[in-house]
């Protein structure tokens, strides 16, 4: 070792054999065993590099690096995982906005299109979504209030015909014990009554603030949506961006047009019923409209569901208003599967009526309601990446 190097150990605070000055002295015989590792660390460090030159790169392809990699990911893996799971109802509502705000896009890109800016554009959207939904509660409260006040009235003459075995409503309670039912359902809820309006308040409430969550979240989502856009681009190589945002343009676009399209056959059929219950005579119009709107909202299943709580509630007219009634759902739903959906959606999504099926029942496993109304625009997407990506790569192999 020349005098530089000599200096610049002792310099750097390393003794003659390696060992510092500044640390775990005194040097004792208690070393020997990194006597010679200390002897060498004297040697490596030089002027140029005082800390020495780096070692021989860790080969990848040992076990030992093998193993660590494997349980580290494993590691990540199950923490992602636990994390998702604490978050699922939070990404959930993030999820549902994301969902809207895409669905809401359309009519934000036409008004900035006509050279409005962003921000005024999604503010306008808002303001007419607000003010539609305003006068729709305006119209409906009313007789909405009037019709559950009779069915409150009611009631008890339900329950009369209930146990009237000699009634329509009668035999039917007895053959399918209906009253019975919902009394066991009530009396196998448990706790007191003041325990169940603790509960009932509780779930209305966080009804309500996950509503607002998600509402904030839409408009939040509309307004930065072109630099989401951008964001998630470039995450994607410089290479494979062009193809990507024609992809991921078009599964935009699915989404925006399903939203739409699921909405317009919603209120046709609302209106629908709430026309062909006023025409036969059958209690409460307006609420029954309103619920197979909002049931017809989930695909598949949904107008099936209510289609049932409807024709029992024309039971209570005649029998021949409730064989009317469910023909009347049966043809509605045919023209609505093979008219109003390929007509209205269909040519947007193009998903097959198995994809259809399968997804909302996978959907609905999953995610309960919401991922039922997910699952088609999901599907598409999924469709879509299969054909325009995952089919080529396998053609050329």
């Amino acid at each position: 070792m020349s005098d530089g190097e000599r200096e610049q150990v002792v310099d750097t605070g390393l003794a003659g054999e390696g060992h510092h000055n500044l640390v775990a002295q005194p040097h004792g015989e208690e070393d020997s065993p990194v006597a010679e590792a200390e002897h060498r660390a004297a040697e490596l460090s030089t002027e140029a590099q005082p800390m020495g030159s780096p070692g021989r790169r860790f080969d990848r392809r040992s076990p030992f690096f093998i193993g660590l990699t494997a349980s580290a990911g494993v590691a990540v893996t199950y923490g992602l995982v636990q994390v998702l799971a604490s978050l699922s109802s939070i990404l959930v509502l993030i999820g549902v906005a994301f969902f809207l705000a895409l669905g809401l896009e359309p009519a934000a890109s036409w008004f900035v299109k006509r050279k409005l800016p962003r921000r005024a554009a999604t503010t306008l959207v808002f303001l007419i979504f607000m003010l539609l939904l305003g006068a729709f509660v305006a119209a409906a409260i009313p007789p909405l209030s009037e019709q559950a006040s009779q069915l409150i009235t009611q009631a008890p003459q339900y329950v009369q015909q209930a146990q009237d075995h000699s009634s329509l409503i009668g035999r039917v309670n007895d053959r399918f014990h209906v009253q019975q039912r919902i009394t066991d359902a009530v009396n196998g809820s448990g706790g007191s009554f003041l325990q169940d309006v603790v509960t009932a308040g509780t779930a209305v409430f966080g009804a309500i603030a996950d509503v607002l969550i998600v509402i904030v979240l839409t408009v939040y989502f509309l307004i930065d949506l072109p630099r989401i856009r951008i964001t998630l681009y470039r995450l994607i190589p410089h290479s494979r961006r062009p193809r990507a945002i024609l992809i991921g343009d078009e599964v935009f676009a699915k989404v925006g047009a399903y939203v739409l399209g699921n909405v317009v056959v919603s209120v046709i059929a609302a209106a629908g019923t709430f026309v062909w219950l006023m025409a036969f005579g059958v209690p409460y119009p307006l609420l029954l409209g309103i619920f197979v709107g909002l049931f017809d909202l989930i695909p598949v299943v949904g107008s099936t569901i209510a289609g049932v709580v409807v024709a029992a509630v024309a039971l209570t007219v005649s029998l021949p208003v409730c064989i009317a009634t469910v023909t009347f759902f049966i043809v509605f739903r045919l023209l609505e599967d093979y008219l109003l959906v390929p007509r209205i959606i269909g040519r947007a999504v193009k998903v097959p009526a198995l994809t259809t099926v399968l997804a909302v029942l996978v959907g609905g496993a999953l995610l309960g309601i919401v991922g039922a109304l997910v699952a088609i625009p999901i599907a598409a997407a999924l469709q879509l990446i299969t054909v325009e990506v995952l089919y080529p790569r396998l053609d050329d192999v």
